[in-house]
């Protein structure tokens, strides 16, 4: 990469393919410096420190995220706006296991107001079951647990059973948008 053509964005692209050759611990200034055939100090330019390179690099995963199961659900609602996040978000972790993996969740602003558009998208998502407040952010973070928990499974390779995974997943989903269905004991 020439040393005009550096600016964050360009860091960051960097970092991407970096993380998705080499895994999220691979992530160094120094490695990211050598790829974009520069010296270290040079991306000072661009980013503070690594902690700002991951959070930029976070914000832009989230976003890629946002995007894909955005464009999944648009135009749809209830089940079928659940069951297409649920098969977007998978896609995208089994697709880009490094990648969704390098995700740092930590309190940055920027990476607060990212996650903030995919906790959107996921209430849009959950609408239609009339789910309000507190019961509509549970039921968010039950659906975000079932998705991550079980793509990253996927990616990393947890499942060693002979049965089939989009099998098991159409039966997590399923159970998913039941229990979206069936009030809450005690609600």
């Amino acid at each position: 990469m020439a040393r005009a053509a550096l600016s964050a964005d360009a860091v960051v692209d960097v970092a991407l393919r970096l993380v998705d050759e080499e895994g999220p611990g691979a992530l160094t200034l120094a490695a990211v410096a050598s790829r974009a055939g520069v010296a270290t100090p040079s991306l000072y330019k661009h980013v503070r420190n690594l902690a700002e390179l991951r959070a930029l690099l976070s914000v832009r995963i989230m976003d890629e995220l946002f995007d894909r199961i955005g464009s999944a659900v648009l135009g749809r609602s209830a089940d079928d706006a659940v069951r297409a996040l649920m098969l977007a978000w998978r896609e995208y972790v089994v697709t880009h296991p490094n990648r969704y993996g390098s995700v740092d969740q930590g309190p940055d602003p920027m990476v607060s107001r990212a996650a903030n558009r995919l906790i959107d998208v996921m209430m849009a998502a959950l609408r239609a079951y009339g789910l309000e407040d507190s019961d509509a952010i549970h039921a968010a973070r039950c659906l975000r647990a079932a998705v991550h928990g079980f793509s990253v499974l996927e990616a990393q390779r947890g499942f060693q059973l002979p049965e089939k995974l989009d099998e098991s997943y159409d039966l997590l989903v399923h159970m998913v948008i039941s229990g979206l269905r069936t009030p809450a004991p005690g609600a």
